[in-house]
């Protein structure tokens, strides 16, 4: 997977802006339940387009980010958790076992 790593505060700014897609996965080093849900989405890679910007946060490296990737896009922090986001805006929240490419991907090309 092509992730595009999360390490500046800035880069929530430039995912907010623009248009088009991305999907935030905010990654736990520390827990099995992450892992487990990031090896699940990267299986998954293979329903994803190049049209859709792919975007990791160690949030245990980078908790500003995280909390800041909570206040823009108006969703409670959770740990594992993606975030589909199209044209600036969250359009799908999920943590945990609910965690879905498939589900995101849908989201994403809705009209």
């Amino acid at each position: 997977m092509n992730w595009i790593n999360l390490t500046e505060e800035s880069q929530i700014q430039e995912i907010k802006a623009k248009t088009g897609n991305s999907i935030i996965f905010k990654h736990s080093t520390r827990c099995s339940i992450s892992l487990m849900a990031k090896k699940r989405v990267e299986l998954d890679e293979d329903l994803l387009t190049d049209e859709v910007d792919c975007y990791f946060l160690d949030l245990l490296s980078y908790r500003n980010i995280s909390n800041l990737i909570a206040d823009t896009f108006h969703v409670h922090h959770e740990s594992p958790q993606l975030l589909a986001i199209k044209n600036g805006e969250c359009v799908l929240d999920q943590s945990h076992g609910d965690i879905s490419i498939e589900e995101a991907i849908a989201e994403l090309n809705e009209a």
